[in-house]
């Protein structure tokens, strides 16, 4: 019997920074770490601005210079279905929480939505990920590193737990 697929979804303002950079993230730890298919990741935006764009080109820049493809990223507007749908909903910061929280009109979220940073081994609960679309390209890789440091310990913590709950910091 096939075990169903952790479903993740990284959320932004945008996606086109943010939530698409952790999306690519994790999928490549997790390929690399060859537990790719106990995952479905996917990312999406709490604004529609940017609805079926790339992701950003200095983002995309960023990721290459690590090993990152981002280059089949196009941006998504979050949905309440996408809401029911996830087993995880990871946002970037406290706004994209609101916004998530507000389009959950049957609350049924709960434990399943927090912060992506809940998970960073460097931050402080409550901590959010920089947006870097308005600076320049220091906050770009700031931001890889902390999606990717943060990325790794999420994996390590699902396949720890075997994916049972998005507890994030005990």
């Amino acid at each position: 019997m096939k075990e169903r697929k952790i479903r993740i979804l990284f959320v932004c303002t945008g996606n086109i920074c943010r939530s698409p950079l952790a999306e690519a993230v994790f999928g490549k730890l997790a390929s690399d770490s060859g537990v790719s298919e106990l995952f479905e990741v996917a990312s999406a935006g709490t604004s529609d601005y940017h609805a079926g764009q790339h992701a950003d080109p200095r983002m995309r820049a960023v990721a290459k210079r690590h090993g990152v493809t981002m280059d089949h990223h196009r941006a998504l507007a979050l949905s309440e279905g996408d809401l029911r749908s996830y087993d995880l909903v990871l946002a970037m910061d406290r706004g994209n929480v609101r916004e998530i929280a507000s389009l959950d009109g049957s609350s049924t979220l709960g434990r399943r939505l927090c912060l992506f940073r809940d998970f960073d081994p460097k931050a402080g609960p409550g901590s959010e990920v920089p947006d870097p679309y308005y600076g320049g390209p220091q906050g770009f890789e700031e931001v890889f590193a902390i999606v990717q440091r943060t990325a790794g310990t999420l994996l390590a913590k699902l396949l720890q737990e075997g994916g049972t709950g998005p507890s994030g910091r005990e």
